[in-house]
Parts: structure tokens; sequence; C-alpha cells
């Protein structure tokens, strides 16, 4: 795949090759360093997830990352040629058929899913994320924005594959076009365009054609969060309940699971 990255402006080129193990991997070609998709190795949460090692960075990895997880690859081979992963369309869509084409190889081992013993909570101030005990996955997710196109929104995911690629893969991300020139004079947002986001005016969006769902919002903020939950680098078990969280917010959770998750293995 040959894109531009949404915060750095650069074209790139990204290609997906199989692992047998070592989980997911990001490697800078142009550097030749590998970067492990872990949270030991998350870097910056400020409009994205970006993740580094030796001082090489990887931005924008929570689309591809949702994918990845999504479709139930467990060992990967990420390379590319530049700083961040290419935005495509602003949603999942491109990545999860990057994946399908490819197909999935069985290897050696047991899938271990990471499950709570007790309810994880992590708050700053009005925003909060939470995991409880559960045997399913899900994710309860709620948004508040005071713009007519949002407002108040909260979706329920109840994950599998199938509902991945129907409900929330498609969800673009999306930006407030009072916020674009703040955004680039911080170097960000270089490469983006209404190819690759929704771009909310005032009153209403920039971009031409309708919305893919009419609570595109928050399924795409639940696309987010699978993507840094993904960081895991295993399943997880249990309810999660987002109420105006966001990468930090993830980053938090997903460190904390880790420290108080059970392993349980899986067939």
């Amino acid at each position: 795949m040959a894109g531009i990255g949404l915060h750095s402006g650069r074209a790139v080129c990204l290609t997906l090759a199989p692992a047998e193990t070592g989980g997911i991997v990001f490697v800078r070609t142009d550097l030749g360093v590998r970067i492990p998709a872990g949270t030991d190795q998350v870097v910056a949460t400020h409009l994205s997830t970006t993740i580094g090692q030796d001082g090489v960075e990887v931005q924008t990895i929570e689309h591809l990352m949702s994918a990845i997880y999504a479709t139930g690859i467990d060992h990967l081979l990420v390379r590319l040629d530049g700083p961040e992963v290419p935005i495509a369309d602003g949603s999942a869509l491109p990545f999860v058929a990057l994946l399908q084409a490819a197909g999935r190889r069985r290897v050696a081992g047991m899938r271990v899913v990471m499950a709570p013993p007790s309810e994880i909570v992590v708050c700053r101030g009005e925003r909060r994320i939470a995991l409880r005990p559960a045997a399913e996955f899900s994710i309860a997710c709620t948004i508040q924005f005071d713009h007519p196109q949002i407002g108040h929104q909260t979706y329920c995911y109840h994950h599998s594959p199938e509902a991945f690629v129907r409900d929330i893969a498609p969800a673009r991300t999306f930006c407030f076009e009072r916020d674009v020139g703040a955004m680039r004079a911080q170097g960000q947002a270089l490469g983006g365009s209404l190819d690759c986001a929704i771009v909310l005016t005032e009153s209403g969006m920039l971009n031409d054609g309708p919305l893919r769902f009419p609570d595109e919002f928050v399924r795409h903020k639940i696309l987010d969060l699978l993507g840094d939950l993904a960081l895991l680098g295993q399943p997880l078990a249990g309810a999660v309940e987002a109420v105006c969280a966001g990468h930090a917010l993830h980053a938090e959770l997903v460190r904390r699971i880790q420290g108080n998750g059970s392993p349980q293995p899986q067939a």
C-alpha cells in the first residue's frame, strides 16, 4: 500500500509480511529499525498513537492495529519506508482488505486471552475508561461534542470479525475545520484532506458525500480504541466502557490490564 501520512504529510509505502513468531513488529525499512507493537514502545498519544525504539518512531498505527486485532492476526511484520502508517481513506477498511486478501496461516502454540480478575478504571476529570470481567469482549463507547452532526452518541459493540468489518471498520477519522490551522502550525495534519477525514464546520461538514453511518463518529472512536487495545499483544476478554476517552486513556488502561490481567489459554 502506498499513501500519505495524515500528520507527517510524507509519502510512504507499507507492506504486510507473514511472521511465525514475535507478535506485531513494525520495521522502518528506511532506517533498519524494528519496533515491536507493545505498550513499552508507546512514545506519544497526542492525536494518534506513536510507537518508537532507539529514537525511531512510527506514528498513527491505530487504524492498522485495529484491523490486525479484529482479523485475528497474532504475528506480522509491518514494513514501511517512512515515519507514519498511510492514512488511506481514514478508516480501517483498506487494511482489512489487505489482510483478508493475504489470508491467515495457523502457527504452533495456544492463543492466550487476557482476562481481568476485577474491574480496572482510569479517570481524568470527566473522561473515563473501564474494563470489567466478562466472558466475551465488548465495548460501550460514549462521546459528546457540541456540534449538530455529533452531539451525544453512544454505541455498544460486541466483538467479532464480522461485526468489525460491517459496523466499525468503515468509520472514518474526523476533525474540526477550526482546529486545522493550529494542528498544522504544530506539525500535525500535514497530510490531511477531505479524502481521508471528515472535516466539520461550525454547522455541518466540508465533505460532499454522506456519512457512512449516522453515528460514524462514535464508531470511529471504537475503531481507535480497538487499535490501542491491540497493543496488549493478546486477545482480550471483558467489557470495556469508554466515556469521552482518547489515546492517552487507552494507553493507561492497557498498562493497567497488563499489570492486573489473568492470562487464559484459548484453543
